[in-house]
């Protein structure tokens, strides 16, 4: 598919493609996330984050040089009809994560606007755990529609800020919003009512675990009112492990020597290391208050029980 896929856009450092899309809602059976299906608008993120573990979707398509991930960008093709059927699938309660692959407010997204039409169609259904991941400020484009999404979802946006430190963050993340974007993102998100959080992820040893820095994300993210602060340990799959290194060799060679050890047997950290960022964390949290957040209310137009065909005759 991806070899047919015809050439939409060629700008300065990206190409676009247009690519179809077998199936919308994708099932995810990890134990390690809190969701069941995900949903990814594009395939490919410009972000070109130096850790990303999401490489692999490429190798599936051919596609292994070290910059094609960010470098060759998939847009789906949008049948709105053939969305809103796998959608009414999907049993009462289900949970559904949109950006886990790729971030779903790339630049991409100004120009195809996909992720928006997916939202579209969200809003006029009901009964999801609806869940979005992005680095970008490009978010509180859709605040509209979030709106009524929360109205008959569960809803919620989580950003991700992995540090603070903004020339730490243009080096891992070139082409990223800065942080502090991310954070007054947040902060509109939430002053319009709309559940939102912040998530340092990855945290990565010895250059955003710090107590400090840390604790400089969670205090920016209470001040932004944000609901919950969290954060999640780097993984390096055998698609990211190289291009990180090599990252790690330019920026920080002191440290390349020993993540190459860390990462040689598997793609998780191990030992005592995953139990002192968990209490770290914890700690944090309760500095900030982020252990006392109230669970969500049911959105307002949450639907009973009712059998498929039902759900059909009102959509």
């Amino acid at each position: 598919m991806a070899a047919e896929s015809p050439r939409l856009v060629a700008k300065r450092r990206v190409e676009y493609f247009e690519i179809a899309a077998r199936t919308y809602f994708t099932p995810c059976a990890s134990n390690r996330v809190p969701f069941r299906w995900t949903v990814n608008p594009y395939r490919g993120c410009e972000f070109g984050c130096k850790y990303c573990y999401a490489r692999y979707a490429h190798e599936f398509m051919e596609l292994r040089g070290p910059l094609d991930f960010e470098r060759k960008i998939f847009v789906k093709q949008f049948d709105a009809g053939r969305f809103r059927r796998e959608l009414l699938k999907l049993p009462l309660g289900e949970s559904v994560a949109l950006g886990t692959a790729t971030d779903p407010y790339q630049p991409a997204e100004r120009r195809y606007q996909i992720t928006r039409a997916m939202l579209e169609v969200l809003a006029g259904a009901a009964g999801l755990r609806l869940a979005i991941t992005t680095k970008s400020d490009l978010v509180t484009r859709d605040i509209d529609l979030f709106k009524e999404i929360s109205r008959r979802h569960y809803f919620s946006v989580s950003m991700t800020v992995t540090t603070a430190d903004e020339a730490l963050a243009r080096a891992m993340e070139p082409l990223a919003p800065r942080p502090l974007l991310r954070l007054a993102a947040v902060e509109k998100l939430s002053r319009a009512g709309l559940r939102a959080s912040v998530l340092c992820a990855p945290i990565l040893p010895l250059l955003n675990d710090s107590e400090k820095n840390l604790g400089a994300l969670a205090r920016s993210a209470a001040a932004a009112g944000a609901l919950s602060f969290g954060g999640s340990l780097l993984f390096l799959k055998d698609c990211s492990r190289d291009v990180f290194l090599s990252f790690l060799e330019e920026r920080f060679p002191l440290l390349a020597r020993r993540y190459g050890e860390r990462f040689k047997r598997g793609a998780f950290l191990r030992g005592a290391y995953p139990a002192r960022i968990r209490q770290r964390l914890a700690a944090i949290r309760r500095l900030y208050g982020f252990d006392r957040a109230a669970p969500p209310p049911q959105p307002e137009l949450w639907p009973s029980p009712q059998p498929l065909e039902t759900q059909l005759r009102l959509f």
